[in-house]
C-alpha cells in the first residue's frame, strides 16, 4: 500500500485496484485514475470539506462513504453509516464502530489488508475537565476499543494530539497495547510534526511499526 499523508488528518491509500482518501479538509491532493471511496469520519471543519463532491468531475468511478452527523444525502455515489453498520462496496468491507467525539470510525478491509481510521475517536483527556468528564471519556474510549479487538489490522491512524498536552500519548498508547495494529500512522497534529517523533519515542520498545511524518504529502510504502 502507498500512503500519503495530506494534512492533520486526511491521508490517501493506494492499492493495486483502489484509491482510498480520508477525512479531507484542505491541502494538495491528487486524485488517481482508479476505483476511489472518499470516507469522511465526521462533520468537524477539519475533517470535511465539500469539495470532496466536486471530484466527480474528474473521476466517475468514485464514491464517497459519509457518517450520518454530515449534512448530505444518500445517492448511487454517497452512502450514510450510523456507528457499527456494514457496507460492502466492489470487493471492499467496510465496517464503522463508533467515536468518543462525533461520528464513526472506520475497519476496511481491502485486497487482503484491515486498515482502521480512528476519526475522532481518542482518550481525550483534557487537563480542564472535571473528574466526572475525566472518568466518562476514559470508560468511553476502553469500551470502544474493547468492541475493535480481534481485528488483526495490518494499517492504523489514530489522532495524536498535542492540545492534550502531556496527555497526548494516553489514546494511541492504549490503542497499540490493546489491539497491536502492525503499523500505526500518528493524526489529527496539525503542523506540530513534532508530536509524532515524540511519540515514537515514548513507545519505544513495541512491535508496532509507528511513523514520523515531516512534512505535508510525505509518502510510505506500507
Amino acid at each position: 500500500m502507498k500512503v500519503e499523508y495530506i494534512f492533520h488528518s486526511g491521508f490517501t491509500v493506494e492499492t493495486d485496484n483502489y484509491f482510498l482518501v480520508f477525512d479531507y479538509y484542505k491541502g494538495d491532493i491528487e486524485l488517481k485514475d482508479k476505483k476511489t471511496l472518499v470516507f469522511c469520519s465526521h462533520a468537524h471543519h477539519d475533517h470535511f470539506n465539500p469539495e470532496i463532491f466536486n471530484w466527480m468531475d474528474k473521476n466517475k468511478n468514485l464514491l464517497y462513504v459519509m457518517s450520518s452527523d454530515i449534512d448530505t444525502k444518500p445517492s448511487i455515489h454517497t452512502y450514510i453509516l450510523d456507528p457499527y453498520e456494514d457496507l460492502k462496496l466492489h470487493d471492499i468491507e467496510i465496517n464503522t464502530f463508533g467515536s468518543t467525539d462525533q461520528g464513526v470510525s472506520y475497519l476496511i478491509k481491502v485486497e487482503g489488508k484491515t486498515i482502521f481510521f480512528a476519526g475522532d475517536l481518542n482518550w481525550w483527556y483534557w487537563n480542564d475537565d472535571s473528574d466526572k468528564e475525566k472518568f466518562e471519556m476514559e470508560k468511553a474510549f476502553k469500551d470502544e476499543i474493547e468492541k475493535i479487538k480481534g481485528h488483526n489490522i495490518d494499517l492504523s491512524f489514530f489522532p495524536v494530539d498535542p492540545r492534550l498536552e502531556e496527555n497526548y500519548y494516553l489514546g494511541g498508547e492504549y490503542f497499540i497495547n490493546e489491539i497491536r495494529p502492525k503499523v500505526f500512522i500518528p493524526m489529527h497534529f496539525g503542523d506540530n510534526f513534532d508530536v509524532t517523533r515524540e511519540f515514537i519515542h515514548k513507545m519505544k520498545g513495541i512491535s508496532t511499526i509507528i511513523v514520523e511524518i515531516t512534512t505535508k504529502n510525505q509518502m510510505f510504502n506500507i
